[in-house]
């Protein structure tokens, strides 16, 4: 029998920490991915997971399956996060005031929080991304900006979740 390479013991000491950890710490940890309650008890009931692609691909298929009041429950949470949350400000005041604006037309017209994955794009390009984003989708009847939102929380979902399974802050 060999021992996993030094490497190996790196990246899979985070995923076993969430494959042991108390049910309601990695609960709690998961509703910060996701704020659906159904889709984090889905992950903690699937483990132990062999590896973070399995991890990931549970996550998806628990977004999948989201209910629309999971869905709703899910936007609660992001509603009071801002979509540059954690970002150095960006532009100018007025692109932040027409993003202010963008946010309020898109809630009016579709009843919750305007959600946009920004992973892969650079810290620069991310208010250009949602003011085009918002403003691209406004457009949408309300049944496929439904779809598209619970499409962008699948990938928030998986990218949170890949971090935190990454990061190994259990």
């Amino acid at each position: 029998m060999s021992l996993p390479t030094p490497s190996q013991s790196q990246t899979r000491m985070p995923l076993d920490r969430l494959n042991t950890a108390a049910v309601d710490t990695v609960e709690s940890l998961l509703l910060r991915c996701c704020g659906s309650r159904r889709w984090a008890r889905r992950i903690v009931a699937h483990r132990p997971y062999p590896d973070v692609e399995a991890l990931l691909a549970a996550a998806d298929e628990a977004s999948y399956d989201l209910t629309s009041a999971d869905l709703r429950e899910a936007l609660v949470c992001e509603s009071a996060a801002h979509p540059l949350e954690g970002e150095p400000q960006l532009g100018v005041l007025a692109a932040h005031t027409a993003l202010r604006a963008a946010h309020g037309a898109y809630e009016r017209k579709f009843g919750h929080a305007f959600l946009c994955c920004l992973d892969g794009f650079a810290v620069a390009e991310r208010l250009d991304q949602v003011l085009a984003g918002i403003r691209l989708r406004l457009e949408n009847d309300a049944d496929e900006e439904w779809a598209v939102t619970a499409e962008e929380l699948r990938r928030l979902a998986r990218g949170r979740l890949g971090r935190l399974a990454a990061s190994g802050t259990m």
